[in-house]
């Protein structure tokens, strides 16, 4: 009896609905040519400089500029312990994602102005340290990158291990608020949401 079955085949309605979901799956998620190459918002010396009026804890942050840090999960959740009473914006991208490269001049920008009120963390997943490293020759940040390789860390931001880029907010408790997954379209939204859930 069962070889008499029909093989089952979609309508294009629910071919549709697939296409959009995978869609969905992979928005965010490009490569370094679907962008070009923007302009970087800061100079190596800009991004490293020292950090005035801030507290102990967001000049440590600033102390680690642009660097890659290793100790995965458990040094990344360390280091929001440290930061509890201090709101944070954790950001995760990779080199090899166009969008990720579209927003970092934002990320730049805003770190630079609210760096003595807000930590910003970066988080490298899914990514070698050399192509990493390359990239933030390029597009240098006013604060340190967590290596996450594996993604153990990105399972730690709110489900964003699909997403790239993503971004988590920690509120001054040190409780994960909101998780935005792909890429900011303006500076303006990026800074929306840091006034919104980085507090």
């Amino acid at each position: 009896m069962t070889g008499n079955r029909k093989p089952f085949i979609p309508k294009a309605g629910a071919l549709a609905v697939l296409a959009a979901a995978l869609a969905l799956a992979t928005a965010g998620c490009g490569t370094e040519d679907d962008v070009g190459n923007p302009e970087s918002s800061l100079s190596l010396d800009e991004a490293t400089a020292p950090l005035e009026g801030a507290s102990p804890e967001l000049t440590a942050v600033r102390d680690e500029a642009n660097e890659l840090l290793d100790g995965g999960p458990d040094a990344f959740e360390e280091r929001l312990a440290e930061l509890e009473g201090t709101p944070v914006v954790v950001n995760k991208w990779a080199s090899w994602c166009g969008p990720c490269r579209a927003e970092f001049p934002y990320f730049q920008s805003q770190a630079s102005e609210r760096g003595a009120e807000v930590a910003f963390l970066g988080v490298g997943s899914n990514d070698s340290e050399d192509a990493l490293a390359t990239f933030l020759e390029q597009l240098p940040l006013p604060y340190p990158s967590y290596l996450d390789p594996d993604q153990e860390i990105a399972k730690e931001l709110g489900g964003a291990t699909q997403a790239f880029p993503a971004t988590a907010f920690y509120d001054s408790s040190g409780e994960l608020v909101f998780t935005h997954n792909g890429q900011y379209s303006s500076e303006e939204d990026l800074a929306a949401e840091i006034d919104r859930y980085a507090k």
